[in-house]
């Protein structure tokens, strides 16, 4: 998986609860285990081995935290653009979100090493220098993925999805791409049709008691 899934996966784990409103699937520790459960190759992949993971409400601050960093850098992303509805008057500034970031990262040191399989060109994986609890491993890998998701080229890609009830951020994969999914689509042009009557009647209205 690339690196930008999952920042993008954790990312989205505040989305519309089809109600009006916004759901979180980090809501406890239920909802933190069934997460990394359900990206543990990418989480070992990152430097986190954790399968299996015992989530408690410590861990979950942590990931909540760090999530709220990333959200408000993926709004210091889009800009000019408006950020997410889900969080756009709850913003960290960009330099808290910077500093909670590189401290999540900083959770546990890592070293590169190199590793040359006989029939494979020669890679380099980060290791933990020592020991570290299951809960420091998750955050710093889950922090590390989003700095370098957010130094690359990619960051340019990414938007917020517009849609009516959407709270999504989304990597624009071709020049047209307004939403995040086709059913979001769907719905702004069904809003704008329903906008444009709107306004169209309420013109002829206006025109007639003139």
């Amino acid at each position: 998986m690339p690196a930008h899934r999952l920042v993008l996966d954790l990312a989205l784990t505040v989305r519309h609860d089809g109600k009006g409103g916004v759901a979180d699937d980090l809501d406890g520790a239920d909802g933190l285990a069934r997460w990394v459960a359900a990206h543990s190759d990418e989480l070992a992949e990152a430097g986190a081995p954790l399968d299996p993971f015992a989530a408690d409400a410590d861990a979950l601050a942590a990931v909540r935290a760090l999530r709220q960093a990333v959200r408000a850098l993926f709004a210091r992303a889009v800009r000019p653009g408006p950020p997410s509805p889900a969080d756009a008057q709850r913003l960290l500034p960009d330099a808290e979100a910077l500093d909670r970031l590189a401290a999540a990262a900083a959770r546990v040191p890592v070293a590169p090493r190199l590793t040359w399989p006989e029939s494979a060109a020669p890679e380099i994986t980060y290791a933990p220098t020592a020991p570290a609890p299951p809960a420091d491993l998750l955050v710093a890998a889950l922090a590390r993925t989003a700095t370098v998701f957010l130094a690359s080229d990619d960051r340019t890609r990414l938007r917020a999805c517009h849609a009516p009830r959407c709270v999504r951020y989304f990597l624009k994969e071709h020049p047209r791409q307004e939403w995040c999914k086709p059913s979001c689509g769907n719905r702004a042009r069904v809003a704008r049709h329903h906008d444009r009557h709107r306004t169209e009647n309420a013109q002829g209205t206006s025109s007639r008691t003139a």
